[in-house]
């Protein structure tokens, strides 16, 4: 399987295409409206979701066309960041399978429309090793964190990651961290000076008040069954990469990967802002770089294959008949 995605042919994205249908069919049979909280500090995902909103179907439509772009982009980002092979699809298998993990992921909700904007600021981060010039991936990085913010508001910690990776990839400067900044509050001054012209400026102050008043780091979105996929699915990362002596070593894909180590202790952390703990999906987008970069390079793929397959099988077994998240 693991040397089957290593390639890109039109084999591979019919079978990728055909994973994704076949994981999300259970959700078209059960539809619902899941109509948003209509928080203010998701404007964006409230507009979205009060256009879909008349129609679960559409909901769903949407979502899924939603995660096949995230998949395209993902795939593409690996690529061109040399994380995957130049001719690999194993970047969208892996995507596809990881934010189509459970039921809990099979629907529209804040994450699975920030996604996007966070694929596009880590591509943006990525590109500025080796970019003579980083100021403008640095600004798109800061406005592509504000929109992802703007539908699942704890996206906004990645303006943290932004400006902490700056040392990694040897641009660290006070001139360079503002940058991103900038890009970042342009994106919220010009909203918010239209909610002032056109729109109820208090109560959308008052609902970033009072999200940032209540907030507190919770462990009660967590059960023993999301505790066991998640150890799973880290421990196996953990695995894949330490046991893996063949790994790219080129200084740009490891500067990049250190970046994503980082990436992936802030997706862990924001486990614990509450709700759905597999709807803080963060943690899904970085583990996803490390397995389609272990996967990538991994000489013996024996054992690797079997739990792949395991694991697949169990998520289509979960999605048709356990339903165990």
């Amino acid at each position: 399987m693991i040397k089957f995605f290593r390639q890109s042919y039109a084999i591979q994205y019919v079978v990728i295409a055909l994973m994704a249908i076949a994981l999300w069919i259970p959700a078209f049979g059960s539809a619902k409206v899941m109509m948003g909280l209509g928080e203010p500090v998701t404007p964006l995902f409230n507009l979205i979701d009060g256009l879909l909103g008349f129609s679960p179907i559409a909901q769903l439509i949407f979502a899924f066309l939603l995660l096949v772009l995230e998949t395209l982009i993902f795939n593409a980002i690996m690529v061109n960041n040399q994380i995957i092979g130049k001719v690999s699809t194993m970047g969208a298998f892996v995507f596809v399978l990881l934010m189509s993990l459970t039921r809990t992921h099979t629907h529209f909700y804040p994450f699975a429309l920030s996604v996007v904007f966070i694929l596009l600021a880590i591509n943006a981060l990525f590109d500025i090793y080796l970019s003579q010039k980083p100021e403008f991936d640095l600004l798109k990085t800061g406005i592509f964190v504000a929109l992802a913010s703007m539908c699942y508001f704890p996206a906004i910690v990645l303006i943290v990651w932004v400006i902490a990776s700056l040392p990694i990839a040897k641009k660290s400067s006070f001139r360079l961290e503002l940058i991103p900044l900038v890009g970042f509050f342009f994106v919220y001054f010009f909203y918010f000076v239209g909610v002032y012209l056109f729109g109820d400026f208090l109560p959308m102050i008052h609902g970033y008040r009072d999200w940032f008043l209540g907030f507190s780091f919770s462990v009660s979105g967590f059960n023993l069954k999301s505790i066991i996929l998640l150890a799973f699915l880290l421990i196996g990362a953990l695995l894949l990469v330490w046991g893996n002596s063949n790994l790219e070593k080129t200084i740009a894909v490891r500067v990049r990967m250190t970046m994503t180590l980082f990436l992936l202790v802030l997706g862990m952390l924001l486990l614990f802002v509450g709700g759905n703990v597999l709807q803080n999906g963060l943690i899904f987008i970085a583990l996803a770089i490390v397995y389609a970069y272990a996967f990538t390079y991994l000489n013996n793929t024996g054992w690797a294959n079997l739990v792949l397959t395991l694991l697949l099988l169990f998520v289509l077994a979960n999605h048709y008949y356990f339903k165990l998240l």
